[in-house]
């Protein structure tokens, strides 16, 4: 057998390097590279290889067999629940409620008469055991271990009969062939690809749990992200009580899919209409404010944003943006100023979505732009009416998907107007609104300007 030989492997990105440098060249990250020892090579296996077997493309399709965790916003992330012999990773911020949203699932399985395993690599036994009592779940029959050695914990689970298996988490777990502490890319990856085979020959459904680096990414290989079925990001800020369970990969199910919970002090709680959570405190006599229909996959959810004008000091203006893309709220605020003639250049901007939701979707920009003009005119938008549509760089609003879908959920929450891009309200296919919604069409950001200016009304 060869002699192993050492390499310098990058703990961000984990590219192999020959020798150490303070910068790793793949992904630009200084003082990364660990030395590692490389795995031995094994001789080659003699004699000619077995060919593989081809079938047609056509065929009968039998749908995935799914297990209802019963929680309903994480079976709806999930594509209707888990699939056996499926690999699931779910990466959040530290405290964000990883272990206690999968330790609740867990639990209700078990409950259900199926054989649950839980191993913790970070806690002890007695630590799950004092999160389990505080969530009210101390008579659940989940199975606890505590242990990291993955060599033990793969004879445990090869003919244990489990439905569920939950790792907490992939960093802490050790492989003693690979010559590295736990945590680096190398034990990572070999750790991650022996479970999921495990859990494809066994049959049973593996949650994975991973940490989170500073630039909001899994820590570890990106070979982990490709290997599993399904990766799951838990979002929120520890200064508010929602959370948002998001899929961004799902073999088995959509990948635009959200799941809103609610922290409490017994647990996550479901959050079944979070439009009305996330409003539930707004005001609608302030100016800088409106609401936005937006689309979580196939949820529409309407959010406010919040704008803030204020004096700038001398040299840059400030742009503070929380919840949104700050380069396009800077794309925005052009705009506004070349197209639609508001002056914004000396002041300081700050952008605020409220409830900890972060939005992606471009519709978001006519509601911002309400926002933003209505700081700026000292107007307050319609406190009911929403908006949605995205903006140009001509000032254009243009169509967004799924139209009919946002206005039913404003209507079911109690608004009467709807400020949209005009080719979606008086397009060739008649828009099925809902009855009693006036429909504002908007086909420029000067008309909405002119509406703060001209009547003190944003729908005049």
């Amino acid at each position: 057998m060869a002699r192993a030989s050492a390499r310098f492997v990058c703990q961000s990105c984990g590219a192999v390097a020959a020798r150490w440098v303070g910068r790793c060249e793949s992904c630009g990250e200084w003082n990364t590279l660990i030395e590692e020892a490389a795995a031995p090579r094994l001789p080659a296996k003699r004699g000619p290889a077995q060919p593989i077997g081809f079938v047609s493309l056509a065929g009968e399709h039998q749908p995935e067999p799914r297990l209802a965790i019963g929680i309903g916003e994480l079976d709806r992330v999930l594509g209707g629940g888990l699939v056996p012999a499926s690999v699931v990773l779910v990466g959040g911020d530290p405290g964000i409620g990883k272990s206690t949203l999968l330790l609740q699932a867990a639990a209700l399985l078990a409950q259900a008469g199926e054989r649950v395993l839980y191993v913790s690599g970070e806690e002890s036994i007695e630590q799950v055991r004092l999160r389990a009592r505080r969530l009210g779940l101390a008579d659940a029959p989940v199975e606890l271990a505590a242990a990291i050695d993955l060599a033990a914990i793969a004879a445990a689970l090869e003919r244990s009969g489990a439905t569920l298996v939950v790792i907490d988490s992939i960093q802490t777990m050790w492989l003693e062939a690979v010559e590295s502490a736990p945590g680096t890319v190398s034990q990572v990856r070999a750790t991650g690809f022996e479970l999921t085979r495990l859990a494809k020959s066994a049959g049973f459904a593996l949650v994975l749990v991973g940490h989170m680096t500073k630039d909001g990414t899994i820590a570890g290989p990106r070979v982990l992200e490709h290997m599993v079925d399904a990766v799951l990001t838990f979002e929120g800020d520890r200064g508010h009580q929602f959370r948002v369970l998001r899929a961004t990969k799902n073999r088995f199910g959509a990948t635009d899919e959200i799941g809103v919970f609610e922290m409490t002090d017994r647990g996550l709680a479901e959050v079944a209409n979070p439009s009305a959570i996330f409003l539930a405190e707004r005001r609608g006599n302030v100016a800088g404010s409106a609401v936005f229909a937006g689309l979580e996959g196939t949820r529409p959810v309407l959010l406010e944003v919040q704008a803030l004008l204020a004096q700038g000091t001398a040299g840059a203006p400030r742009r503070a943006v929380v919840g949104w893309d700050g380069g396009r709220l800077a794309m925005l605020l052009a705009v506004l100023e070349t197209r639609a003639g508001l002056s914004l250049g000396a002041a300081d901007v700050y952008l605020n979505i409220a409830g900890g939701l972060r939005i992606g979707e471009p519709a978001a920009d006519l509601a911002v732009a309400a926002a933003v003009v209505s700081a700026a005119t000292g107007v307050p938008t319609r406190a009911d009416m929403v908006f949605f549509g995205e903006v140009g760089l001509s000032g254009e609003v243009r169509q967004v998907a799924q139209a009919e879908a946002r206005l039913k959920e404003a209507a079911k929450l109690g608004f009467t107007a709807a400020a949209l891009p005009r080719r979606v309200a008086r397009g060739a296919r008649p828009l099925a609104a809902p009855e009693g919604l006036e429909l504002i069409a908007t086909g420029h950001l000067s008309e909405l300007v002119g509406r703060f200016r001209q009547n003190g009304r944003p729908d005049s």
